[in-house]
């Protein structure tokens, strides 16, 4: 497929849209253009395989982060694709365990109890811009998917099994009618088979509960909003002694009262008056971690001009052995109010010096001009 295709406009989600989303959204495109549906359609065909593959990315958490930073480019230095049956071959268990996953095995037979692998979960994670320049360790509180204590993950109060009535031991539920049925996991024996026979009361039959869990994430100096922490293993419990999935964080980091960030550098507007301007001199400056820092002002500065400090910027989160931003000084002159009857005729004589030297340089200059004619005549 193309490079400049987008996979997200291909499966026509948001580029925030969970896996739950990306799944849902793939399922249709796929119901839409699978070939047996489209017989002899060879742009349908080609748009099943364009689906497949934008949803091997996105729904992959690796492969989707690669993506969203640094597009197909990124997936290609990473080995990329290496056909449409590959595609699939990433999914574990070749094509046919992709689509059961997708739209269930399509004739009743029951899942496996196999150990299957938790929920990926997702929280976004409000820091100050100061915990972005420093780094910071912050507690959070997760709702999550456990084992429940009263009957251990069973369900059943007596621990026994009986066949599920729902699915009457298929472990799915079907819709639909003819050639297209969907297929989903049973809700009450998760696609086993089999139900507890007597529910736990604290789970309901369920054999999990929700329930908050505190964990501790460690964020790295140099984080901006948009940034994604990966915690292997905090998503959601595994099935039939599964392992958990990841919880991945996302980074807000909120504004500054008087601090902005732009690329690693930090930005600060400072005033000043005119007479500091003017002559120059010494000028203390706030850092981020609120140090204070001496800065040369050069006489004659103007509104606008920036002053670096280098290195007291944000480290680089990639490479924290590079360099680190500066910190970047924008002066904005300040027009002095409420002066005093001296002080205005002091500005008064001063403007008047002002205007005696621009007319004493103009002189000077068409006397150097006369001067340098004169020369030139006699040469």
């Amino acid at each position: 497929m193309s490079q400049k295709e987008d996979y997200y406009a291909i499966l026509e989600v948001d580029q925030r849209a969970d896996s739950e989303a990306i799944k849902k959204a793939y399922r249709a495109k796929a119901l839409q253009f699978h070939p047996d549906r489209n017989p002899g359609d060879a742009e349908a065909e080609e748009r099943f395989k364009r689906a497949a593959e934008a949803y091997g990315v996105l729904s992959d958490p690796d492969k989707r982060r690669i993506y969203d930073q640094y597009g197909h480019e990124g997936l290609q230095n990473q080995g990329g694709f290496g056909g449409f049956e590959d595609i699939f071959r990433g999914f574990g268990g070749g094509f046919g365990d992709f689509f059961r996953d997708i739209f269930g095995d399509g004739g009743g037979g029951r899942q496996s109890n196999q150990p299957r692998r938790g929920r990926d979960l997702g929280y976004e994670l409000d820091i100050t811009f100061v915990e972005s320049f420093t780094g910071v360790e912050k507690e959070i509180a997760v709702p999550k998917e456990e084992d429940c204590a009263a009957c251990e993950g069973t369900g059943s109060t007596t621990r026994k099994k009986e066949t599920c009535p729902q699915c009457r031991g298929k472990g799915q539920i079907f819709s639909g009618q003819g050639f297209i049925r969907m297929a989903s996991t049973c809700p009450r024996c998760r696609g086993t088979g089999e139900a507890p026979a007597d529910p736990c009361p604290e789970c309901h039959g369920a054999g999990r509960v929700r329930k908050q869990s505190v964990i501790m994430v460690k964020i790295p100096a140099g984080l901006d909003t948009g940034h994604r922490l990966r915690l292997q293993g905090k998503g959601d419990r595994g099935l039939n002694g599964g392992p958990p999935g990841d919880l991945f964080v996302e980074i807000a980091v909120s504004r500054h009262e008087f601090f902005a960030r732009e690329r690693n550098h930090v930005y600060f507007e400072k005033k000043i008056d005119m007479v500091l301007a003017a002559l120059g001199g010494e000028l203390e400056v706030p850092t981020v971690t609120g140090e204070t820092k001496i800065i040369d002002v050069p006489a004659g500065s103007q509104n606008g001009k920036l002053l670096r400090l280098e290195g007291l910027g944000f480290p680089n989160p990639a490479n924290p052995k590079r360099a680190r931003g500066d910190l970047i000084v924008s002066l904005a002159v300040a027009t002095p109010r409420d002066l005093t009857e001296e002080q205005k005729e002091l500005l008064r004589k001063f403007a008047r010096l002002e205007e005696t030297k621009k007319k004493e340089s103009f002189l000077g200059t068409i006397k150097r001009k006369v001067e340098e004619k004169i020369k030139n005549a006699f040469d």
